[in-house]
C-alpha cells in the first residue's frame, strides 16, 4: 500500500491549489447566503423590512439557529465523503490521485470522523440511525483494507462478519418499527429502517476499477446538489425571532388590542413587532400593558411509527434531553386579552 499513488497522473500542485482556493471561497459564502435568504424570507420579500431586521437582529442568534437547524448536515458530508473516497481508494488506487474525493478521504483525520459519528448519533432521527450504522461499518472496513496488513481471516472478520453481525443486531432492534411502518403504509420509513443494514457488507470492499469513479463520483455530485437545497428549506423554516404577544392600551383604560408576532427590538421609545403578515408595528412603550413569550406551534408528526417506544422522528438528544411541555396556552398568544388576575 506504500505505492498507493505511484500510478496514474496526478493533479498539478498549482491547479489543485487553485481548486482548493475556490472551494474555500465558496464554503463561507454558503452560510452567509442562507442567513440573508432567511431574513429575506422573514421580511416577506420587502427590502425596507429586511434592512430593519438586519439592523436589530443579533448575528449570534441567527448563527445559533443555523447551527441547531443544520447540525445534522456536517456529519452527513464528512461520513459520505469518507466512504465514497475510501471505496475509490481501494478500488482504483491509480486513479485516486486525480479525484478530490479520494484525496479528501485520505487526508481526513480519524478524530474528525469520530466526532462526526458522535454528532450524528445525537442529532439524526431514529429512522436515519440504520444509515449511520451502515456508514460506520463501511468506514471501519475501508480503513482496515487501506491500513492493515493482517491475516486473511482477520480481514474477513472486519470487512464482512462485523458488518453482518452489526446489521443483524440493527435489524432485531428496528424490526417492530419496520412491521408498524409496513402496516401503516409508510413504505419510505420501512426502507430507511430495514435497507441500510443490508448494504453495510457491500460498502467495505472494492468495486471493479472501471466502475469505481461512476459509483463514487455520481453519488457525490447528487449529494452536493441536493444538500444545499435541503439545508436551505430546513433553515428557512427555523425561527430566528421570539414569538410574542403584546397587550396594547392606554394606561388606566381598557386593552385596545393584542399584537401578536415576532419581537424585533425594544428601545427607549417603542417596541417593534413583526406581524405574521410581514407588517412591522411600532408600539409606544407607554401603551404596552403586558408582554409574553408564545410557544412555537408544534407541527404534527409526519410518521406515527415508533421503535420500541421511540418515535422515528425523534433524535437521541430530543429523547433524553429535558423539554418544556406547554400544558396551557396564554390567552394573549391567541389574540385575546388575559383575564383579571
Amino acid at each position: 500500500m506504500t505505492d498507493l499513488f505511484a500510478k496514474g497522473p496526478v493533479i498539478a500542485p498549482r491547479r489543485r491549489r487553485s481548486q482548493l482556493n475556490w472551494l474555500f471561497t465558496v464554503l463561507p459564502a454558503f452560510p452567509l447566503m442562507l442567513l440573508v435568504l432567511r431574513l429575506w424570507y422573514l421580511s416577506r420579500q420587502d427590502l425596507p423590512t429586511m434592512l430593519l431586521l438586519v439592523q436589530y437582529i443579533n448575528p449570534l442568534g441567527m448563527i445559533s439557529a443555523l447551527f441547531i437547524s443544520l447540525s445534522w448536515a456536517v456529519p452527513a458530508v464528512i461520513l459520505t465523503l469518507r466512504v465514497l473516497g475510501g471505496i475509490l481508494l481501494v478500488s482504483n488506487p491509480g486513479d485516486a490521485g486525480r479525484s478530490p474525493i479520494a484525496v479528501a478521504a485520505l487526508r481526513m483525520p480519524d478524530w474528525v470522523v469520530l466526532i462526526a459519528i458522535m454528532i450524528a448519533a445525537f442529532t439524526w432521527q431514529l429512522r436515519l440511525l440504520p444509515a449511520l450504522q451502515m456508514l460506520v461499518v463501511a468506514v471501519l472496513g475501508l480503513t482496515a483494507v487501506q491500513r492493515l496488513r493482517a491475516e486473511p481471516w482477520v480481514m474477513n472478520w472486519i470487512t464482512l462478519w462485523v458488518p453482518v453481525l452489526t446489521g443483524v443486531l440493527t435489524w432485531i432492534f428496528v424490526w417492530p418499527g419496520v412491521l408498524a411502518a409496513v402496516r401503516g403504509g409508510e413504505h419510505a420509513t420501512a426502507v430507511l429502517l430495514a435497507g441500510p443494514p443490508l448494504l453495510g457488507p457491500l460498502l467495505t470492499g472494492p468495486v471493479p476499477a472501471r466502475w469505481a469513479r461512476l459509483v463514487t463520483h455520481w453519488p457525490a455530485v447528487c449529494a452536493a446538489l441536493a444538500l444545499p437545497i435541503v439545508a436551505g428549506v430546513v433553515f428557512l423554516r427555523a425561527p430566528v425571532l421570539p414569538s410574542s404577544a403584546v397587550e396594547v392600551g392606554e394606561e388606566g383604560g381598557p386593552i385596545r388590542e393584542v399584537v401578536r408576532g415576532q419581537l424585533i427590538a425594544v428601545d427607549d421609545t417603542s417596541t417593534t413587532m413583526l406581524r405574521p403578515t410581514g407588517e412591522v408595528t411600532f408600539i409606544p412603550n407607554g401603551e404596552v400593558r403586558s408582554k409574553t413569550l408564545c410557544p412555537e406551534p408544534v407541527r404534527p408528526p409526519e410518521s406515527a411509527v415508533a421503535v420500541r417506544g421511540w418515535p422515528v422522528e425523534e433524535t437521541v438528544l430530543e429523547w433524553i434531553a429535558p423539554t418544556r411541555k406547554v400544558t396551557e396556552i396564554d390567552s394573549r398568544c391567541l389574540g385575546r386579552p388575559r383575564g383579571p388576575a
